[in-house]
């Protein structure tokens, strides 16, 4: 598992990274790890060295985050609540069940548990060297060679991830803001997310900047984003109204925030993946990307397996008239313009 350098892959979310994370884990030769840092949000990294049993609560016991999932439906959220022999709910599920021991296996039960044995009994380390030996562990399991890291909206912790990681390389996984736009509009993590952004301006808090940047280590950032959550009732979240350029000025803030974290990596460590490119020529993206990861690594049996998976979707954002057209556009025209696309 060391021989190869691991790949995180970034992305704004609702820009088709899931789909990348299915066509890897198609690959027999790599670990693909779908939503584990989202699932276990800021708190990700502790500012101190601790020992297996407490990132084994870190992993399993249930935050307010995982109480979204009581009530709205996320297309991520992999694990089967409605199976007559599902052991958690949505109110006891671990985070790291929600998505990511099931994306790995359909024995995602028998999983958790082997998982737990490995972590609970690991001595004293830095959280990034859990990360490492937990990784490592599943893939000598499974067989494969290297991982690849995928959540939504994970341009938010690259900063953080690429300074623990620095051995890692990044995968940019985009698509245009206009449309990514309104594809976060309906979905609940982004909608909370502005609302409590929305809330935190009001204490003259830019919340974005705490997110971006917070290590558990930070008290008072730790302390805010803690009292964010305590303070806030998901329902008068839920209800607070968020107009599309708001959603279209974070996507444009996150693609800004990736260029300055990564944007000056060479070649051999960065490659940007265009969703629309993916839709045009499957065949030719995938390539590029299994190149990137490794030239070893390439098989046509691989690529044969997953061109199928990309699918062609109709444009919402040109069914809007021209006014709500011309708001979304203004608002992601930094980003847009940051990746090339045309504004016209």
């Amino acid at each position: 598992m060391n021989d190869i350098p691991p790949v995180f892959i970034f992305s704004t979310g609702r820009c088709g990274s899931t789909m990348v994370s299915q066509m890897l884990k198609r690959h027999p030769d790599i670990l693909s790890i779908s939503e584990f840092f989202a699932a276990l949000g800021q708190n990700a990294f502790a500012g101190k060295k601790v020992a297996g049993d407490s990132m084994w609560r870190l992993y399993s016991e249930p935050g307010k985050r995982m109480s979204i999932i009581a009530r709205e439906s996320f297309g991520e959220l992999l694990y089967p609540f409605n199976d007559p022999d599902a052991r958690f709910n949505a109110a006891t599920l671990p985070p790291i069940m929600a998505a990511s021991v099931p994306h790995f296996s359909d024995r995602y039960e028998e999983l958790y548990d082997e998982i737990g044995r490995f972590v609970c009994v690991q001595p004293k380390a830095w959280p990034a060297d859990h990360y490492r030996a937990l990784f490592t562990w599943l893939g000598e399991r499974f067989g494969k060679k290297l991982w690849v890291e995928r959540h939504g909206g994970s341009l938010l912790m690259a900063s953080r991830l690429l300074r623990h990681f620095p051995e890692a390389r990044a995968v940019h996984m985009f698509r245009d803001g206009r449309e990514t736009t309104l594809s976060m509009s309906g979905h609940p993590s982004y909608r909370i997310a502005l609302a409590l952004m929305r809330r935190a301006r009001r204490w003259g808090v830019d919340l974005y900047r705490l997110m971006e940047r917070i290590e558990c280590n930070d008290r008072l950032t730790n302390m805010l984003a803690v009292l964010q959550w305590l303070r806030s009732d998901l329902d008068d979240l839920f209800s607070e109204p968020v107009a599309l350029p708001e959603f279209a000025e974070l996507w444009s803030r996150m693609i800004e925030t990736g260029h300055r974290v990564f944007g000056h990596f060479p070649p051999d460590r960065l490659l940007n993946l265009r969703f629309e490119d993916i839709q045009e020529n499957p065949e030719r993206e995938a390539r590029r990307l299994i190149r990137f990861i490794s030239p070893r690594l390439e098989s046509e049996a691989w690529i044969r397996d997953v061109v199928g998976l990309p699918r062609r979707t109709r444009s919402k954002f040109a069914r809007l008239d021209s006014g709500a057209q011309h708001s979304i556009t203004e608002a992601c025209r930094p980003g847009l313009e940051r990746l090339g696309y045309r504004t016209l």
